[in-house]
């Protein structure tokens, strides 16, 4: 497998053609960025750690019969993974209160919602991601019906997966997003990344924020805080 021409490049991360149709490189970059990159720093190893993250994460989740489009790490910032065309949907599922939801409801972050709730999103810098609903989806002829129903227990189980795993490490998986794709075989895949920058992750205990809201609110030690994220659950960085 050659690497390629660089094909796209988003806020953190970077994805490059490979000399194999269906494959493309995923580089993680050491660039950080927020509200829609109004505030971009570079943090030394971040990319390095994301895609550690990424890749056991991916590897939980295909153990638990989930596909993903990670097939094996490159390097310590690369990946290799399927090419899919992607859904412009970020599937949003919440355990807690926190973030958007808190300010568009007037809720106390921290409240435990149960069971859990399910958002879509758009997937549009320019626009702030606004959310949409199952309606905007087929209207637009984003997705199909079929594959709202799939990416949505597809959601569901990654949360049943992965909570209990960050419930072991002493942490509380406030929220996450997650975007899917299509394969040549038209299959729904999991892609994009799963890290502390698409995830909220409290300390169980005392509720101390280890994910990228230790960056959107200038509280510092972000990589420290991804790093011992991965400790706790058992990846060694």
């Amino acid at each position: 497998m050659q690497k390629g021409a660089e094909l796209y490049r988003g806020k953190a991360k970077t994805v490059f053609l490979t000399d194999q149709a269906d494959l493309l490189v995923l580089e993680f970059r050491d660039d950080t960025s927020a509200f829609d990159g109004e505030k971009i720093e570079q943090l030394e190893r971040k990319g390095e750690v994301n895609n550690k993250f990424n890749h056991f994460i991916m590897q939980q989740i295909e153990a638990a019969g989930v596909q993903t489009q990670v097939q094996s790490l490159l390097s310590d910032t690369e990946s290799l993974v399927k090419k899919l065309k992607m859904i412009p949907v970020e599937c949003v599922l919440r355990n807690y209160a926190a973030g958007s939801l808190c300010r568009r409801l007037g809720v106390q972050e921290g409240v435990t919602l149960n069971p859990p709730t399910f958002e879509f999103f758009l997937k549009n810098d320019a626009l702030h991601d606004p959310m949409i609903n199952e309606s905007h989806i087929i209207g637009f002829n984003w997705a199909s019906q079929a594959q709202i129903d799939e990416m949505k227990a597809l959601t569901f189980k990654v949360n049943s997966v992965l909570s209990p795993l960050f419930a072991k490490g002493g942490m509380l998986l406030v929220d996450f997003k997650l975007e899917f794709g299509v394969d040549a075989k038209g299959q729904i895949i999991l892609g994009d990344e799963f890290t502390p920058d698409g995830c909220r992750l409290w300390d169980s205990e005392t509720k101390r924020k280890l994910d990228k809201d230790r960056f959107r609110q200038g509280l510092g030690s972000v990589v420290e805080s991804y790093i011992e994220v991965a400790r706790r659950i058992g990846l060694a960085l």
